[in-house]
């Protein structure tokens, strides 16, 4: 966990959600998978995890103390285990988590008042949500430090896999904005990194499929 108290599917929201509007930045369900990939990302970083040749390998399946990463990593098949001998395909796991990643990891940042939550209805019918930072927010913070470590050229492993994971759910503010060399590594980063990796194939698949763009995702729970 980064300085700021948060872990990294935390951060990852912040750097991806309006803080006024509270939408996100990033279209379909992108920013669904990058939570699911950010989750992944926390757990390789607290030694829970690790990826082999695509696939999710759980090398410590004790629970960690934060309880969120504790579900996900009892959701992961314990080692040995696995529909293909050991694991779960990354892609996969990230395309059938990325909705529950989202929804719980926003819940409990309203609970903790980084997020606010404001419910609005669609032709005045379908609920929505919109979540604007809260009283407790750290929003500027993690901002101005992910700049930092741009400006670094992201120095240190969790700042490498956060610019990775921005880079794969294609956040203006990393694959437009900044200079060339600095875009560039962002998206080496992608490739670099297993968690933002599988990331980016559901981006990209959902592109592909004509399913990216409409409105950003920001659902949670109800």
């Amino acid at each position: 966990m980064s300085d700021t108290g948060l872990a990294l599917p935390g951060e990852l929201l912040l750097l991806a959600l309006d803080p006024v509007r509270g939408k996100p930045y990033c279209r379909g369900r992108s920013l669904e998978y990058g939570v699911a990939g950010a989750v992944l990302a926390e757990l390789e970083l607290r030694g829970h995890v690790a990826g082999e040749r695509g696939r999710v390998v759980v090398v410590n399946p004790l629970d960690p103390p934060d309880p969120l990463l504790a579900v996900f990593l009892r959701s992961l098949p314990p080692p040995g285990k696995g529909r293909s001998g050991s694991g779960v395909a990354a892609r996969r796991w990230v395309r059938q988590s990325g909705r529950r990643a989202e929804g719980l990891y926003l819940d409990a940042l309203t609970e903790r008042g980084v997020l606010r939550r404001e419910t609005h209805r669609f032709l005045g019918l379908f609920p929505y949500h919109r979540h604007p930072a809260g009283p407790a927010s750290p929003a500027q913070l993690v901002r101005q430090r992910f700049e930092n470590s741009r400006a670094a050229g992201f120095p240190d492993r969790r700042s490498r896999l956060l610019a990775a994971l921005a880079a794969a759910v294609e956040l203006p503010s990393v694959v437009r904005r900044g200079d060339r060399r600095s875009r560039a590594a962002a998206r080496a980063l992608v490739r670099e990194e297993w968690p933002a990796s599988a990331v980016h194939h559901n981006v990209r698949q959902d592109k592909a499929a004509g399913a990216g763009g409409g409105d950003g995702g920001g659902g949670g729970g109800d």
